[in-house]
């Protein structure tokens, strides 16, 4: 029960505090934010370049990670120009209804991108159960159900978040100490019973991550079984490299929820700007490294850009 001596009524503007505590370090976090930003859509946009142009790359395996760049790029664009006008120009209002938009769009790419780490984790377990029929499992048109599947779920899941906030009547502060304007952060500022919020954003979770963590885990499971059966240390052991990047790509993604989640149930408390700065890094640290991941590690991508890279020294 959040309660209100002095309440205001729905402002029609919200001013997005930045990180709360390290307002005169602001000049400071715009270099890197920057620096991901560029990085992140340079190495995306990349990506999707070359998965196009060789047809030898039209595999299930490297068209979800075009559509884990696509979200990838769809994140940051959501998220840090906002936070760079914060940091650079001190343009901290945002009006009530882009708030509302913000808390759809940032977490629904979010958990696509978790989706879509679920149906690669899928594409391995086939790739290693399945070799045979692989690409009879995978075939385009169970793609193209993948991907629908991960894109109506994410709205389905956050379709919620907006109607609920735009029925939160008053307010303790117009002011939401975030840099953006994230579901719970302004539950937090409203007045009046919210615990009806709280498990609306415990379920959000839940039904998203958590459901997709647990069956990756679950997949990986069953690899872990299909590899120790191989008779071939070395069959076994190439098997099981071909899930070097997508394991990578995992523990990068989920570790920032798992170290928040697990803070909080052991009662960890931490300081704000540092909560507020490991948010910021679900949606940034993962979509900038990526392709990284995948640039370096998967031969197809490597060999790619390589190839590039001596046409134009050439």
């Amino acid at each position: 029960m959040s309660s209100c001596n002095k309440s205001i009524p729905q402002p029609l503007t919200f001013v997005l505090a930045g990180i709360p505590g390290l307002e005169s370090s602001h000049g400071w976090f715009s270099v890197p934010f920057f620096l991901v930003f560029v990085i992140t859509m340079i190495g995306n946009a990349a990506i999707l370049c070359i998965i196009w142009v060789e047809k030898s790359l039209h595999e299930p395996v490297f068209l979800l990670l075009a559509m884990l760049s696509v979200v990838d790029l769809s994140l940051v664009s959501v998220t840090v120009p906002r936070m760079l006008g914060i940091f650079w120009m001190n343009a901290k209002d945002i009006s009530f209804n882009a708030c509302l938009a913000q808390m759809f769009f940032i977490p629904s790419f979010y958990v696509m991108e978790s989706g879509i780490l679920l149906a690669m984790a899928f594409d391995r377990f086939v790739a290693i159960w399945y070799p045979l029929r692989y690409t009879t499992i995978l075939a385009n048109n169970i793609l193209v159900k993948m991907a629908l599947a991960v894109l109506t779920r994410a709205v389905a899941v956050l379709t919620p978040a907006p109607i609920l906030a735009k029925r939160l009547e008053s307010f303790q502060t117009h002011i939401i100490s975030y840099s953006y304007c994230a579901y719970m952060a302004v539950v937090q500022i409203a007045c009046g019973d919210i615990s009806n919020h709280i498990v609306y954003g415990l379920m959000v979770i839940v039904t998203s991550v958590g459901f997709d963590l647990l069956f990756i885990i679950l997949s990986y499971g069953l690899i872990l079984h299909a590899v120790f059966r191989i008779p071939s240390w070395e069959a076994g052991g190439k098997a099981l490299s071909t899930c070097g990047s997508h394991l990578c790509v995992i523990a990068l993604f989920y570790s920032p929820v798992v170290f928040s989640v697990l803070a909080q149930i052991l009662g960890y408390h931490m300081a704000p700007y540092i909560q507020i700065i490991i948010d910021n890094l679900y949606f940034l640290v993962p979509p900038m490294a990526n392709p990284l991941i995948y640039g370096a590690r998967t031969k197809q991508m490597r060999e790619r850009v390589l190839r590039i890279l001596r046409c134009h020294r050439n």
